[in-house]
């Protein structure tokens, strides 16, 4: 068994259900249509990482996607916040004995394999490796032992959630990644490269 693995949180790519701040201003459809493209770009990218690999799905746990049996586990994510479900899939991959464990979402147009190969490196002689998201949250968390204060006690989805999650790890060794801009708003996507296809 390899000692690491990556979690990927998704959600089911429904009509109305993915990306619905994006939504209000580019419509569901196109907004369904931007998040599949960012799915495929992330089952690319993390294809390539040298971990074990789960996908956490959000409602229903899907055969025959994208993510092939072969390389992804599949889980369903579990608690009633994002923070409980985040901690589930933690526990459960430290309980199957992993060492390294590191999560990421699956709206993140500038991921690399290298960023999530650096983040697992950082973990030899880090506690906590956090990759900064620019709307002050974070797209990456990864660790080799529970701290599960962190996962608690946070107001998800807003700009506090990165400040609030350095603040209980302060008596820890936290290496920050290079800072990411994960998808959320038109502003967004407005100008980057690979969305203006979808925006014509």
């Amino acid at each position: 068994m390899n000692k690491k693995l990556l979690l990927i949180f998704t959600r089911n790519p429904e009509l109305g259900k993915v990306k619905t701040r994006l939504a209000k201003t580019v419509g569901d459809e196109i907004a369904l249509e931007i998040y599949k493209y960012l799915l495929q770009k992330t089952q690319k990218i993390t294809s390539k990482v040298t971990s074990d690999k789960a996908v956490y799905y959000s409602v229903k746990i899907r055969e025959n996607d994208i993510w092939e049996e072969s390389t992804f586990q599949k889980n369903l994510q579990n608690g009633e916040d994002l923070g409980i479900r985040m901690l589930q899939a933690f526990k459960n991959s430290f309980k199957k004995g992993y060492q390294k464990v590191i999560i990421i979402g699956s709206d993140l147009p500038d991921i690399t394999t290298e960023i999530i190969d650096e983040a697992f490196l950082q973990l030899d002689s880090s506690d906590v490796v956090l990759g900064p998201a620019t709307d002050g949250g974070y797209y990456l968390l990864g660790m080799n032992t529970l701290h599960e204060k962190i996962f608690k006690n946070k107001n998800w989805g807003t700009d506090t959630v990165r400040a609030a999650t350095l603040s209980d790890l302060k008596d820890k060794k936290v290496h920050l990644l290079p800072a990411l801009n994960d998808v959320d708003v038109f502003a967004d996507i407005e100008n980057h490269p690979d969305f203006q296809h979808f925006l014509k």
